[in-house]
Parts: structure tokens; sequence; C-alpha cells
């Protein structure tokens, strides 16, 4: 058997790097030929890296949410082969090469290291959350007794039981040390002690509880790229009501004359192909505002082409496809290609300039 070692591949002109944003295959996975392992983003594109061999996966070269270099190791294999040994890499622009025998990660465990791809700030995440869980029996008892059974009511005199209610404690959350679990004056005192805040109401407790979620892929760099822009170009916002009653009409009969002449060989109108006309119309009055200000030069890039980017909501989160001279289209050719681009957003089929080079959105 020999080792196969599968690179991170070029997933665009001039990226050094890519997201890890998800995994398909785990270690131990069998894998076919063609067989997608992974999913990568760089900018706004998404690319699925696939295995140009059969194997079976014994590493994963990072976790998702993870940066790697083009070039790097990715995923390696185990292959059939005669002696284990395979060629040596070559140039790193290769998406997969036969390494030699060396000495190879173990498929990670529960209990693995650093050395897993785990950094330590995430081991001593692990470990916080841990210590932070609620025990299964949140009413257990402390030394002096064992613990009481879930769901069971606690063991406590009239005068604690008083005492706990005046003071708002719920004595489900206190530990007994009596027989049985049994809850004495002594016991509410330490919890008291504890600085434990008391429930709002009987049967009511506080949830404390935080949950931390890791920001990757798409989401990631909408963010980074909202808050450049953001610190690039004052940002105003103008609103003006217009009526658009007979645009609506104009709409609705276009649309009937489309069903009625055409068939389906032509897309229903919806606003977007209005608005996107009236833009171009708008900027040849006002070509400032189709241009992309260079801070570093100092210069501002006045674009003759009009391209505009039409956001769509997909499962992934937001995207931008960007329709393409939008100034050369009529209605109808900017409503086919709006209807075109948000399909193959949705899809995750869209291609990388597709979704990249809108001079206004």
């Amino acid at each position: 058997m020999g080792t196969y070692t599968i690179k991170l591949p070029d997933v665009g002109e001039g990226v050094a790097e890519a997201e890890l944003v998800e995994w398909h295959v785990a270690i131990g996975d069998p894998v076919q030929e063609d067989m997608i392992l992974a999913a990568v983003m760089t900018d706004k594109a998404t690319v699925d890296v696939p295995s140009p061999v059969e194997g079976t996966v014994k590493w994963l070269g990072g976790e998702v949410g993870d940066t790697l270099a083009v070039g790097s190791a990715l995923v390696k294999l185990e292959v059939a082969g005669e002696g284990g040994t395979n060629e040596p890499d070559e140039d790193p622009s290769e998406g997969a090469e036969k390494t030699g025998d060396e000495p190879q990660a173990p498929p990670k465990t529960g209990a693995s290291d650093a050395d897993d791809g785990k950094t330590a700030s995430q081991n001593i995440d692990q470990l916080a959350e841990k210590a932070a869980r609620p025990t299964t029996n949140p009413g257990a008892a402390g030394a002096g007794g064992p613990p009481r059974k879930p769901g069971e009511k606690p063991l406590a005199s009239p005068a604690v039981r008083r005492r706990a209610m005046g003071a708002g404690v719920d004595l489900r959350r206190v530990a007994g040390s009596g027989p049985a679990g049994r809850i004495s004056q002594t016991d509410l005192d330490a919890y008291l002690d504890g600085g434990a805040a008391p429930s709002a109401a009987r049967g009511l407790v506080a949830d404390t509880s935080v949950t931390d979620v890791r920001i990757v892929g798409l989401r990631r760099k909408i963010a980074e790229k909202m808050a450049l822009a953001k610190s690039r170009i004052a940002h105003i916002t103008y609103v003006e009501e217009i009526d658009v009653e007979a645009l609506e009409e104009l709409r609705a009969a276009l649309n009937r004359d489309r069903h009625e002449s055409q068939g389906e060989g032509r897309p229903k109108l919806t606003l977007l192909p209005f608005l996107m006309r009236a833009m171009v119309i708008a900027i040849r009055d006002q070509p400032a505002l189709n241009a992309l200000y260079d801070d570093e030069a100092g210069v501002l890039h006045q674009h003759g082409g009009v391209h505009i980017g039409i956001a769509a909501q997909t499962d992934s989160g937001l995207v931008v496809p960007v329709v393409r001279h939008a100034e050369a289209r009529d209605i109808w050719g900017c409503a086919a290609e709006v209807a075109r681009l948000g399909e193959a957003a949705k899809t995750g089929s869209a291609k990388r300039e597709e979704l990249s080079g809108s001079t206004i959105t």
C-alpha cells in the first residue's frame, strides 16, 4: 500500500489561498475517482475539489474555516501499490502528487492533540465548555449522601423550603449533604454564599450558557468586504417615495403579451429589469456613480460598461452575481440574464467571473 497526497489546486488566477468550507469525506472513508472530497472558497466562488484516484482517506489537511495555501496538502489517501514507494513531490501547482514513505499522521480521535490539526485555543475552548456543561443530574447531592434521581423532588424541611422560596432559589439546583441528598440550612447557605443568582420565579432557571458559532465561508467574506467598504467609502442613505402604479400596469401588460405571443420563450418580468434599465439611463447623466475609487493610487476609475450586481439569497448566504453590460441589453435581456445567474447562484454552479467585477449594485 502507498500514500497519495492530494494538494489544494489553483482555484483561481492569482489566488494564493482558499478557505475550507466543507468536507465531503472523513478519515476511513473509501474514495472513488472523481469523487468530491472538499469544497473551498476564494472571494465569492465555491469550488469542489475531486479525487483523481481511488483509495481510502487516512489524513485530512484542516478543519472547516481554516485557510489553506495553494499547493499545500489537502487530503492523503491510502492507495493500492507495491512496496509503498511513491514519486517525490513535484511542482506545488500540481493538484495531487505522490509522496515518499514519510511518517503519516494517525487518524483523528476524540483525544487527538495539536498535531491532529487542532489549535491550542480550540483545545482550551473544548475543556472550558466541558467544565461549564451542567451535569446529567443538576440536583446531585454533596459528599454526605447519594445523588437524587433525575426529576425527583428535593428533600428539605419546611423551614428550608420557605427560606429558599423567599430567596428565589430553586432547590433542584442545590446539592444536599444529608441522607438521600436531603438539603439542610447549611447546604442552602453554601449555595447562596457561592454567588448563585436566584431564580426570578419558582420553576424558572436563568440560562447563562454561551454558544460560539464559528463564522466561516461566505458569511466571513461578506463581513470582511462590508467592513472594508465602510472604512474606505463614506456611506449615505437617500430615500424618496415614488408612485409605481403605472409601471406595475405596464409590467403586467408586458407579461400578458409575453405569455400570449411568446409562450414560455421569454422570462417573466419583475421590477428588477426596469430598475436596471433606469440605472443605465441615470448613469449616462451621472457617470461618477458607475465608478471605483482606488485609494492607493488616488484615482477614480469611471467605467463605460454598466455591470450591475444583483443580490441573490442562497442556502450558503447572500451572493451577488453580475449582469455584465446592462447598457447593451433591453428589458427582456436583463430579465433573462437575472434569471440565469440567480439559478446558477442558488445551485452553486456560478463561475468565479460571474460573481465579481460589478461596477454598481
